[in-house]
C-alpha cells in the first residue's frame, strides 16, 4: 500500500530538467537534511520553498528517492534562496548579477523585479539592453508561472502548462476559458481526455457541441491510430457513448453537423474518415491511375542480362524482369529465399541496358542500405527522396517531382496510407515504379494496408515469387519462415552448421538471464562477433521480457559503468545502442533509426550518436527522442537485417503471440536465429493469425477503376 507524505523544504539545485516532457531530478533542503525529489518538477524554481506530496521510493541505482504526485511552491524568504530565484527565474541574470540585484534590495528584491522592475538600473552592470532582457524574461516567466496555478486546481501538469504557453502565449488563460477543447485540437501533448477532464472542473456543459465534436473526433483518431483508415458511423458512435456519458441522438446530430461542415468525410451509408486520410486514400488510387493509364513498354533481352549479371533466371524470375518492362507500376513480392533481390538485380540491369535513370527508396534507413549493398548503387529513405521540410512535409511533389526514370522501393508493405500518397504525388507520370516487398510480414504501423490492397486489387501487375531456391534451402531460418507463414511449426536440425536454435525455458525470468549470458558471452564466443551485431526482439515494450526490462538487464551486463545522462526511463553511455523514436526533419534521423552513442557530455547534457555513417547530437531537450535499443519489438526492426536475432517467446505475452509476428522477426536474422522460451508459445504464435482486418477503401477504389478502365 503507497503512504502519501507531506515533504517541505527549499530547492537547492537541479540534477536533472527535461523542460518538453517536465521531468526533473532536484535536491531540496528540509529540516532532516538533503533529499533528492523526482517527478513532474521541472517548472519549479530554485531557492522556492517546496511543498510536495507524494512517497519514498528506493532506486536500484540510485538510492532513497521522493516521488512526487503534486507539488506547490512559494517565494523564497532568506537572500541566498532569492539569489538562487533570481538566477534561476530570469535568463539574463547569473549568479553574478542576482548576487548584485540582492545586495542592492535585499528581501524586496522579488517585488522590485515585478513591481518597479526601472530600477534595476541602479544594479552595477546593469543597462538598458540588458534591463529589456530582464524585464521581458521576468514578463514571460511569470506568465507561465500565472498558467500553472490556474491549471494547477485542475491536476494539469507544468509540462502542459508550458506546451500550452508556447502555442497561445499571454492569451492563454483566456483561449482556455473561452474553449478547452481547443488545446486537443491545437497543443501537441495534450488529448482530448487531459482537454475533457479540464473543461468538465471547469463547468461546461457534457452535452455542449465542442464536447462531443472533441469526444468524436478522439474515438476517430484511436481508431486510425490501431491501423484502420476509416472508421464506421456505429463505431464511432458506439465508442463515443461509453467515453462521453450521452444519448445517441446527440452524437449522431453531431456527426451529421461535421460531416456537414466538411470537418470529416462520410463516403457512402456510414464510413467516415478523417479528412487527411481520405484524401490520401483517394489519393493513392488516383495517382496510380495516372501512372497505369501510360504506356511504356521496353525492349529486354533476358540472355544478355542472365550474361551481365551471371545469373540463370528461373521462368517466374524471368517474367518479373520482363513485366518490369512493360509495365509502368508492378509489384515483386515474395518471402525470404525466393529470390526478390536477385530479382531487383536483373531488372536494374535491364533498365541499365535502356540507359534509364534509376531511383531506389526504402522506408528506413537500415532497409536502404541493404538495398544498396544488395544493387550495388545509391538508396535513400523515402522521407530523404522526397526531401522532408524542417514544418513536416516535402518539397518534392506535384509540383516539384522526384528526379529519375524509374523509381524501385523496397520494403513497400511497410508504407502507410500517407507515406504511400506522398510518395506517389511526387513520382511524375513518365516515371516507371516498381514496389518490392514481402507482403505478408506486418503491416505498416501507420494506418493502412497498401501493398496488400494493391495486389488484392487486381489492378497492377504482380509478380509473386514462391520458389525457394537451393543455397536458401540449406538455411533453417529460411525454411522455418516459410513454415511460419504457412501456419507449420518450426524443425529444428542442432548441429554446428546450424543456423537456427531453440532453447526451452518455461520461466519468463530465467529467459531475460538466458539472453544476457547469450548476448554478453555465449554467442559472441561462439560466433566470433561483438555483442552490437546481436539484436534482440522482442514482441511487446512491457512484461518482465519486454524491450524495457530487456534493455535494463542487457545494459547492465554490456555497458554498466561511465558518464552517463539519465533522461527519463533510460540511462545513456558513451557505447550504448540506441533507437530514434520520433520523426526528427532537422537532424534528418527518422523513426526506427539505430544509431551508437560515440559521446556524453555530462556537463552540457548533450549526447552524440552515429547514425547510418553521421554523427547526430542531441541536446538535453531531444533525448527523449531515444530509447535503448540493445531490444526493440519486432514491429521496430521491420525493414533491418541483423548477423545474429534472438527472440524470446513466453505465454507472458500471450496476446501478443500472432503468426506474422513470429515470422517477421524469423526473417530479420540473417546469420544466426535463436529463439527462447516455450514450445507453448511458439505454437501458440504459429496457429494463431489475428482475423483483424484493417479498415480501408484502396483495394475497391483500385477495383473500380480498373473496371472503368476496362470498359472504356
Amino acid at each position: 500500500m503507497t503512504i502519501i507524505e507531506l515533504l517541505k523544504g527549499i530547492i537547492s539545485d537541479f540534477v536533472y530538467r527535461n523542460q518538453e516532457t517536465g521531468y526533473a531530478v532536484l535536491s531540496c533542503s528540509t529540516e532532516t537534511g538533503h533529499v533528492t525529489l523526482v517527478g513532474d518538477l521541472a517548472s519549479a524554481t530554485k531557492g522556492c520553498v517546496l511543498e510536495a506530496q507524494g512517497d519514498w521510493k528506493e532506486h536500484h541505482k540510485y538510492g532513497r528517492q521522493f516521488a512526487v504526485l503534486s507539488w506547490s511552491e512559494s517565494a523564497p524568504r532568506d537572500l541566498e534562496s532569492i539569489k538562487l530565484y533570481i538566477s534561476d527565474y530570469t535568463s539574463g541574470i547569473g549568479p553574478k548579477y542576482a548576487a548584485r540585484i540582492v545586495a542592492h534590495f535585499g528581501v524586496d528584491s522579488i517585488e522590485i523585479m515585478d513591481k518597479t522592475p526601472e530600477r534595476l538600473i541602479e544594479v552595477r552592470g546593469i543597462g538598458k539592453k540588458t534591463l529589456s532582457k530582464i524585464k521581458a524574461s521576468w514578463a514571460q516567466q511569470n506568465e507561465v508561472r500565472d498558467l500553472s496555478l490556474f491549471l494547477l486546481p485542475y491536476g494539469i501538469s507544468g509540462s502542459i502548462a508550458r506546451r500550452i504557453y508556447r502555442k497561445y502565449k499571454e492569451t492563454s488563460i483566456a483561449v482556455i476559458k473561452e474553449n478547452p477543447y481547443r488545446l486537443a485540437d491545437e497543443v501537441s501533448g495534450v488529448g482530448f481526455l487531459t482537454a475533457d477532464k479540464l473543461a468538465m472542473s471547469m463547468g461546461i456543459d457534457e452535452n455542449s457541441y465542442v464536447r462531443l465534436r472533441g469526444g468524436a473526433l478522439y474515438v476517430m483518431h484511436e481508431i486510425t491510430n490501431s491501423g484502420h483508415v476509416y472508421a464506421t458511423r456505429k463505431q464511432i458512435v458506439d465508442r463515443a457513448m461509453e467515453l462521453l456519458n450521452v444519448d445517441e441522438v446527440r452524437l449522431q446530430a453531431t456527426l451529421d453537423d461535421m460531416v456537414a461542415t466538411e470537418e470529416i468525410v462520410r463516403e457512402g451509408r456510414d464510413t467516415l474518415y478523417l479528412k487527411p486520410l481520405y484524401y490520401a486514400e483517394k489519393g493513392i488510387a488516383g495517382n496510380l491511375k495516372r501512372l497505369l493509364n501510360t504506356s511504356g513498354p521496353l525492349p529486354v533481352d533476358i540472355d544478355s542480362i542472365q550474361d551481365k549479371t551471371g545469373v540463370i533466371y528461373d521462368d517466374a524470375q524471368a517474367d518479373a524482369i520482363q513485366l518490369a518492362m512493360s509495365s509502368k507500376v508492378m509489384v515483386l513480392t515474395g518471402g525470404p529465399g525466393t529470390g526478390k533481390t536477385t530479382v531487383t538485380r536483373g531488372i536494374i540491369a535491364a533498365l541499365e541496358e535502356n540507359g534509364l535513370d534509376i531511383q531506389l527508396a526504402a522506408p528506413t534507413g537500415r532497409a536502404a542500405k541493404r538495398m544498396e549493398e544488395a544493387a550495388g548503387m545509391e538508396s535513400r529513405t523515402i522521407h530523404r527522396l522526397l526531401e522532408s521540410s524542417r514544418e513536416g512535409g516535402f518539397t518534392r511533389n506535384a509540383e516539384n517531382p522526384i528526379d529519375g526514370d524509374v523509381l524501385i522501393v523496397d520494403e513497400s508493405s511497410m508504407i502507410d496510407t500517407v507515406l504511400m500518397n506522398a510518395l506517389l504525388r511526387a513520382i511524375p507520370t513518365s516515371m516507371r515504379l516498381i514496389l518490392a516487398g514481402d507482403v505478408d510480414q506486418l503491416p505498416s504501423v501507420g494506418p493502412g494496408t497498401v501493398l496488400r490492397d494493391i495486389i488484392d486489387s487486381g489492378a497492377v501487375p504482380v509478380i509473386r515469387l514462391t520458389k525457394i531456391f537451393r543455397q536458401a534451402q540449406g538455411s533453417n531460418i529460411i525454411t522455418n519462415c516459410h513454415r511460419v507463414n504457412n501456419g507449420e511449426c518450426p524443425e529444428f536440425k542442432y548441429g554446428k552448421d546450424s543456423d537456427f536454435f531453440f532453447i526451452r525455458d518455461d520461466d519468463a525470468g530465467h529467459i531475460s538471464q538466458q539472453i544476457v549470458e547469450l548476448t554478453r558471452k555465449r554467442l559472441p564466443v561462439a560466433y566470433s562477433v561483438s555483442p552490437t551485431d546481436i539484436q534482440v526482439l522482442a514482441p511487446q515494450k512491457t512484461s518482465a521480457i519486454g524491450t524495457r526490462a530487456l534493455n535494463e538487464a542487457l545494459q547492465a551486463a554490456l555497458n554498466p559503468v561511465g558518464p552517463s545522462i539519465i533522461c527519463g526511463d533510460y540511462t545513456f553511455r558513451e557505447g550504448d545502442k540506441v533507437i530514434q523514436m520520433v520523426n526528427n526533419y532537422d537532424k534528418e534521423v527518422f523513426n526506427g533509426d539505430v544509431g551508437l552513442v560515440m559521446s556524453v557530455d555530462v556537463t552540457d547534457r548533450e549526447i552524440t550518436v552515429a547514425v547510418e555513417g553521421r554523427e547526430v547530437k542531441y541536446a538535453d531537450t531531444e533525448l527523449n527522442e531515444l530509447a535503448l535499443a540493445y531490444a526493440i519489438t519486432i514491429h521496430k526492426s521491420q525493414g533491418s537485417e541483423y548477423p545474429i536475432v534472438i527472440i524470446p517467446l513466453h505465454t507472458t505475452n500471450y496476446g501478443m503471440l500472432e503468426r506474422h509476428l513470429v515470422y517477421t522477426g524469423f526473417s530479420r536474422a540473417k546469420r544466426l536465429l535463436v529463439v527462447v522460451g516455450s514450445r507453448r508459445a511458439m505454437c501458440r504464435a504459429v496457429e494463431y493469425e489475428a482475423a483483424t482486418k484493417r479498415q480501408t477503401m484502396l483495394k475497391e477504389w483500385l477495383s473500380e477503376a480498373e473496371k472503368e478502365e476496362e470498359h472504356d
